[in-house]
């Protein structure tokens, strides 16, 4: 009789409501998307914004805000379930739109893209659970794969949208207007069509036979962060993967439209530049996060972050629109390699009991590097220009794929990694 109730696990078992969620998840990246050609614009025309670091406090803002939600939105969505979790993001960004558009002071765009953060920290985490509990540990990459290219193709074309409007029609209302739109479909989906999922983890639980000690599937949330943090080699290399990771995405959201104006380059190359990155990125996950289903996730890893590095290196090195999109193709491939991998290996080595908390912590770390790339591109972009600062955080890009290298563990069978 109990074994009748439990869920079935897998991607072909539940492909509707996966795809449900992949759609969602699009337009979560979309409501982000909004902003990625147009506020770095905003700042320095309408508000005259001249210090980079002043400029770049709004992804200051979205990253800790961020950040601190997807710690949140695991424990949340282990106590509450994930759908309420995940309509509460959405309700959270149904005044974002309004701030942008109606905002008379930089001080209000800021707190718009707190709120952005706590959506986003609870949208997205949420989806990337869900979508964990629906597949099981055998197409983690794959599933993984698809909720991210859903996410950042989102991202891209939205962003490649907001620079045609904003190029016809002015920075604002227009580019925000999509976003509400977004808003109040995503918010639609998420009430009338989501199911709840937390049982498919219980069932995954129940079923899994896995090479960590009993205890393990048994931890505190405390416990869940150190190991997730510090203690577990592999779990720890991906934190701060990730953390790099989009340390080098803030910089590129914040700086990248300012070094391409101050250039000569129009709006609506800007625009093309914003979105080939994201696309790129977005697209390439369809295949990176199967194929590291099959050859495990660790040089994935390594190897993306160090094209990421190469493609920050050009972008510094060069003075031309052509140079620039070979750039931006480089920095979405070598995301593109390192985005679904980094999840699907917390995955892989956390408990279904606790796993939700570990993917939590995992994006603390990873989407508290838009804090950090924030304020460390900012200071540097003002002391030293901003070819300066993007040429440092390649070096630590670079740098990042070589702890991967030395500290995480490798496996053909990456879902059976044990914890150290």
């Amino acid at each position: 009789m109990l074994h009748s109730t439990r869920a079935a696990l897998g991607l072909r078992q539940n492909l509707a409501q996966f795809m449900l969620l992949v759609a969602v998840n699009a337009l979560v990246g979309g409501t982000l998307g909004q902003e990625r050609t147009v506020l770095p614009l905003l700042a320095s025309q309408t508000f005259h914004l001249d210090l980079y670091t002043s400029a770049l406090t709004y992804i200051l803002a979205f990253g800790l805000s961020k950040a601190a939600m997807n710690y949140f939105a695991g424990t949340l969505s282990d106590r509450y379930g994930r759908k309420p979790v995940l309509i509460t993001g959405w309700l959270v960004a149904i005044p974002v739109p309004l701030m942008l558009i109606y905002g008379p002071s930089w001080e209000r765009i800021v707190a718009a893209n707190v709120l952005l953060g706590i959506s986003q920290g609870l949208t997205w985490s949420t989806a990337v659970i869900m979508k964990m509990d629906l597949t099981g540990p055998k197409q983690r990459g794959l599933a993984m794969g698809l909720n991210e290219a859903a996410g950042y193709l989102g991202v891209a074309v939205t962003a490649l949208a907001t620079g045609y409007i904003a190029s016809a029609y002015g920075l604002r209302p227009g580019p925000f207007l999509l976003g509400a739109a977004y808003i109040a479909l995503g918010l639609g989906l998420s009430v009338l069509t989501i199911r709840e999922t937390h049982h498919h983890a219980k069932t995954e639980a129940f079923q899994h036979v896995s090479a960590h000690r009993k205890a393990d599937a048994c931890l505190t949330t405390g416990q869940v962060f150190t190991l997730t943090s510090f203690k577990d080699r592999s779990l720890s290399a991906a934190s701060q993967a990730g953390l790099v990771n989009n340390l080098n995405d803030g910089l590129a959201w914040g700086l990248f439209p300012v070094l391409f104006v101050t250039s000569g380059l129009n709006v609506n190359q800007v625009g093309i530049l914003a979105a080939v990155y994201p696309a790129v990125w977005g697209a390439g996950q369809l295949f990176t996060g199967a194929a590291s289903d099959r050859w495990g996730r660790k040089w994935f890893i390594v190897a993306g972050m160090i094209v990421q590095a190469a493609g920050l290196a050009i972008v510094a090195a060069s003075h031309s629109f052509g140079a620039w999109l070979i750039a931006a193709v480089l920095l979405g491939l070598g995301t593109a390699m390192v985005y679904p991998a980094l999840l699907a290996a917390v995955g892989d080595v956390a408990h279904p009991t606790w796993r939700a908390r570990s993917v939590g912590v995992y994006r603390l770390w990873r989407d508290g590097g838009f804090a950090v790339g924030a304020l460390l591109s900012g200071l540097l972009a003002d002391l030293y220009g901003i070819p300066a600062a993007i040429a440092t955080v390649a070096a630590l890009t670079a740098a990042s794929g070589l702890v991967v290298a030395v500290r995480m563990r490798g496996s053909d069978h990456p879902a059976r990694q044990k914890l150290v």
